[in-house]
């Protein structure tokens, strides 16, 4: 993944820089937050809501346009939608719903801790316990390691 650096202002005359295209996940690896299994779990559902195509839309999607009448693979293109769909829908049911709010914000919408324990209401810092329990709950899920 590339590095794009951001200078940042917070707080009072405090500036940072940070890296935008890191998702929040892979900066809790990076600090020792969440453990390999952990994120190797998150990055499953991630990678089956992307695949999915379960986020928004800004525009019209062209990949799969043929100009000469063609299918291109040979396949049907909804089914790998509809079967990464279900298996992220079967991984987000086996969450529950406590766990499964602040995994979808953190890992699929790509939200910080700090964001989502403010629109769930929740205490701060008590995310990334939710979080680590939800990467447990994902990890034996998908049978890791």
């Amino acid at each position: 993944m590339a590095q794009v650096l951001e200078e940042r202002t917070i707080g009072v005359g405090r500036r940072v820089t940070v890296n935008v295209a890191e998702s929040p996940l892979a900066w809790l690896r990076a600090r020792g937050m969440v453990d390999a299994r952990q994120c190797e779990a998150g990055e499953r559902l991630r990678a089956d809501y992307e695949r999915a195509a379960l986020g928004p839309q800004v525009t019209m999607r062209w990949d799969r346009v043929r100009v000469d009448g063609g299918n291109g693979d040979g396949g049907e293109p909804g089914l790998a939608h509809v079967a990464a769909k279900r298996r992220f829908d079967a991984a987000i049911a086996h969450l529950g719903n406590g766990l499964a709010d602040v995994a979808w914000r953190v890992i699929c919408a790509g939200e910080s801790l700090p964001t989502a324990e403010k629109a769930l209401a929740w205490p701060a810092r008590s995310g990334r316990l939710v979080l680590t329990l939800a990467l447990d709950r994902l990890a034996a899920y998908y049978r890791l390691p």
